[in-house]
Formats: C-alpha cells, sequence, structure tokens
C-alpha cells in the first residue's frame, strides 16, 4: 500500500470523518464503518485532504482532462479543493466547476457554478463516497444537458467495497453501464488492513465480515 494511502486513512481517523460503530448508510444499509466527509471543517484539513484526491487522480487519469465537476453539495468544495491541489502539485490548471440545487435566474444564470462545462471538454468526477452508485445517475445527465462534453472518470475518496444495484461493486457497476473509469483515494480492504489491531479489534473485525457476507460483492 503507497504512504499516501496510510497517511489518508490516519488523517481521515483524525478528522472524525471514519468512524467505526453502529450506522445507516444513505441507501438504508446498517453498517459497522461511516464515512463522512462533511467532518472536513477547517482550511489545513480541507488543504489536505484536496492534495489526497490530487494524487490519486493524477495516479488513475493524469492531468490531461479539462474539468473536475463536483456534484451538489459535498461535491462543491471537494472539486475546489483538489482543483488547487492539482495545480499546486502537478501545474495542472483544470477547471472546477458544480451544479446548483435550484437553477439561478439572475447574475450568474443557470445551474452550474465555477467554470462552466463546455463542447469537447473531458470531465473528472469528484465524490466522496460512492455506495450504492446512485449519485452517478442523477450527475451524468446533469453534464450531459451543457455541452458535449465526454466524462472520462469518477474519483471517489473511499470505496466501500460492497454491491451496487446488483452482485458486482458500485464503482464495476458505474464502469460497466456507463463507460467511466474509477478510483478510490483507498478502499475499505485497505483500511480494514491497515487499521487491524488497533482501532480494529477482532469484534469490530467479526462485525465488518458479516457486513460484507451481506453486502460485499460475490465471488
Amino acid at each position: 500500500m503507497e504512504q499516501y494511502k496510510k497517511e489518508f486513512i490516519d488523517f481521515m481517523v483524525e478528522c472524525q470523518v471514519l468512524r467505526f460503530g453502529d450506522f445507516v448508510t444513505k441507501s438504508g444499509r446498517q453498517t459497522p464503518f461511516f464515512v463522512n466527509t462533511g467532518f472536513y471543517r477547517t482550511g489545513a484539513q480541507l488543504k489536505k485532504l484536496g492534495e489526497y484526491y490530487a494524487q490519486a487522480i493524477h495516479s488513475k487519469f493524469g492531468t490531461d482532462f479539462d474539468v473536475l465537476f463536483g456534484p451538489a453539495y459535498k461535491g462543491i468544495p471537494l472539486s475546489v479543493t483538489a482543483s488547487i491541489a492539482l495545480s499546486s502539485l502537478y501545474g495542472a490548471d483544470v477547471r472546477y466547476c458544480s451544479n446548483r440545487k435550484e437553477v439561478k435566474d439572475h447574475g450568474d444564470k443557470g445551474i452550474l457554478l465555477g467554470g462552466p462545462v463546455q463542447d469537447g471538454d473531458r470531465v473528472v468526477i469528484i465524490e466522496d463516497v460512492t455506495t450504492a452508485g446512485t449519485s452517478i445517475r442523477e450527475t451524468l445527465p446533469i453534464i450531459k444537458a451543457q455541452a458535449d462534453a465526454r466524462v472520462l472518470g469518477l474519483v471517489v475518496s473511499v470505496d466501500r467495497c460492497e454491491r451496487g444495484t446488483g452482485q458486482k461493486s458500485a464503482l464495476e457497476e458505474i464502469h460497466e453501464n456507463f463507460g467511466l473509469e474509477t478510483t478510490a483515494i483507498v478502499t475499505m480492504k485497505e483500511v480494514t488492513e491497515h487499521l487491524a489491531g488497533t482501532l480494529i479489534d477482532d469484534e469490530m473485525q467479526a462485525k465488518i465480515d458479516a457486513y460484507y457476507q451481506l453486502y460485499g460483492v460475490k465471488g
């Protein structure tokens, strides 16, 4: 496992973004672990988060794209901080863009904020966590309605490594259904490997194993 992945896992724990206990995901699944990027709350935390995203983006997509698109609401600060980090770490000057929940009818009109998506643009979508892959189904039509752009892929902070709507992982389903490349800063497999024997004791590991018996990828 790359060093930046280990550091990112520790960073999530430090920021209380990654927690263990009893939770319910947006998709209604009872889970022993939860990732809430809303707990990144300071400038220093967001700066570091953007740098971790930038490393994952650079590793998968390089810097040969035009727009980093963050769906509202959590994707808005992610697109901003990661685009800044891509510039500072790799000299890549990509535009950030996000959607509004409501169309603005005055001043800077429309549904987008940031750099607009234009015909021919190559777009990478940035999100926090993908569990069942529902968000991407909402985001792609928004982008396609703005311009004839090519969406290259999706980057998330944590791949929960569980099924989407079928038997394959949510990220695998996104790849197959939409032709998008996908990547994550870390996977939950990497998280459990790194935290085994510390935050993840035998009891918690048993709960995680039971969860993946229900929701893990089969085969």
